[in-house]
């Protein structure tokens, strides 16, 4: 993995498809084909699981750590897969912003004709295969799906007692029940993931890696947290006990209650990090590279009595820390991970990147504070196993950062760096090219900053509920002039 690369980061949902939301259909590989135009070697995406209008339709809240997003099947794919008539496709609908209940109401009519497809075909080989491969988390999943539709939506430790604890004839009893209903979740799954392998093999003929994105924590109200809720620290009542967050500091003094249940570490470890590693091993068959959210949290993790209303009652508890890598470097092929490594990072975390070689994270925006010239973020400061980016998800565009965003010590700064005063219509591309130089081997850059565009298009402001997720570039701005000033600089600065 250690060449002198670049990419684009760019949720599957932020695609210019036809049906609601970007999806794994003909816009997808058109953006292939624009990375590959552009010279660009990597393709980053947000997390591809299911998404709900409960949690906001965010990524990084869902049903399933395993499971795939069914909103992204493509409906032009499944016509070409034989499942679909052409003249069973939907009317077309606007391509402004992701509108993820539309493009439900769609799917959701398409699947009832795939599922009346898929019953007839005989030949159920590959389905089946799948089914058996994917056992270890696909059962629990289809399981759960069903029984919540079947329960009204309620989370599950709301369920009768004996669904909730998982007794054996009871769950005997619903698979029984439910068969059918379980089958249909199982085909849209292989659907998924069908489409997704097949957008994979294609990048990887342009010499485009994917570059995937794992939270540290699942959703309570999820398939993983039913079937194991050994793993988290729930009450008798299935009820979390303590949940996520950070503590109080710097620009949030109240700190962050996220709320998702915490791990038992040490029941995990004993037994033998199975489902971390399994969960691990899940992803590296989609990505080639894989950011691991909030790494800090595989040492320390911030506590919070799930009945505290903020995250000043929490206390510092220990992760697994290095022992899960060591394991984990024994149990997987390779480890190509990355480090969210942002805020306070202690020395142990540090020595793990260092041993097992997973870089870091960069972005060039957290430069130009005070003390720019000792700054880990400043370019002259980056070293070569560092992945650099302009912005992430959860930040401005470098149009709306500058523009409304920095200070103005932190203008006056950037523009002495540079040697010139920038503008909010030149600051994207100069950051971008200053990214390109450094020695970093990575450089990744949101879609957002590629296009130059400002506050409108930010895809996540962290704490909020409404507004996020929607974003979606245009066709026409996928044009071949912003390719060629991407392959020029990755030409210029040996990223090709």
């Amino acid at each position: 993995m250690n060449f002198r690369g670049s990419g684009i980061l760019n949720h599957v949902t932020s695609l210019p498809s036809l049906y609601g939301t970007g999806d794994l259909g003909p816009a997808a590989y058109r953006f292939v084909d624009f990375l590959a135009e552009a010279r660009q070697r990597y393709w980053q995406v947000l997390p591809l699981n299911p998404v709900h209008g409960a949690f906001g339709f965010s990524p990084y809240s869902s049903s399933s750590a395993f499971a795939g997003n069914t909103l992204l099947i493509s409906p032009e794919r499944l016509t070409g897969e034989g499942y679909l008539k052409t003249g069973e496709l939907p009317d077309k609908l606007p391509a402004d912003q992701a509108d993820f209940h539309r493009a439900g109401q769609i799917r959701q009519k398409l699947f009832l004709k795939v599922f009346s497809c898929f019953q007839k075909d005989e030949d159920h080989y590959f389905f089946d295969r799948f089914c058996r491969e994917q056992a270890f988390w696909l059962d629990d999943y289809a399981l759960f799906c069903v029984l919540k539709k079947s329960y009204g939506g309620k989370p599950w430790p709301h369920w009768p007692p004996e669904i909730r604890d998982r007794r054996p004839g009871a769950l005997d009893k619903a698979r029984a029940i439910f068969h059918r209903e379980m089958e249909e979740i199982k085909i849209l799954q292989f659907l998924f993931f069908n489409q997704w392998h097949a957008l994979k093999n294609y990048a990887r003929a342009k010499q485009i890696r994917l570059i995937g994105d794992l939270p540290l924590y699942v959703a309570h109200d999820s398939a993983d947290v039913w079937a194991n809720p050994e793993l988290f620290y729930l009450g008798e009542d299935r009820k979390a006990v303590l949940v996520s967050g950070a503590p109080g500091g710097g620009w949030n003094p109240m700190g962050q209650r996220w709320g998702h249940p915490l791990y038992r570490w040490e029941v995990i470890r004993d037994q033998g990090y199975r489902w971390w590693f399994a969960r691990l091993e899940h992803n590296l068959s989609l990505y080639d590279r894989l950011r691991l959210d909030h790494f800090q949290g595989f040492f320390r993790f911030w506590a919070i009595p799930a009945s505290a209303k903020t995250a000043l009652a929490g206390h510092w508890m220990p992760g697994p820390g290095i022992d899960f890598f060591r394991k984990a470097g024994r149990r997987l092929a390779c480890m190509p991970f990355i480090a969210e490594d942002l805020g306070v990072i202690t020395p142990e975390t540090r020595e793990t990147m260092r041993l097992f070689r997973i870089p870091g994270t960069k972005p060039l925006t957290f430069a130009f504070d005070e003390g720019l010239g000792e700054s880990p973020f400043a370019p002259h400061n980056l070293e070569r196993d560092n992945v650099v980016y302009t912005g992430t998800h959860d930040a401005n565009p470098l149009r709306g950062w500058y523009e409304t965003e920095a200070s103005q010590n932190q203008r006056r700064r950037l523009n002495r760096y540079l040697g010139r005063r920038l503008t909010v219509e030149t600051v994207a591309p100069a950051l971008i090219q200053l990214a390109m130089m450094t020695v970093a081997d990575t450089v990744i850059i949101p879609l957002q900053d590629v296009l130059g565009l400002g506050a409108d298009a930010r895809m996540n402001r962290p704490g909020t509920m409404k507004g996020n997720w929607i974003w979606r570039c245009r066709e026409d701005q996928l044009v071949p002039g912003t390719a060629a000033k991407l392959a020029g600089w990755a030409e210029l600065y040996g990223r090709t």
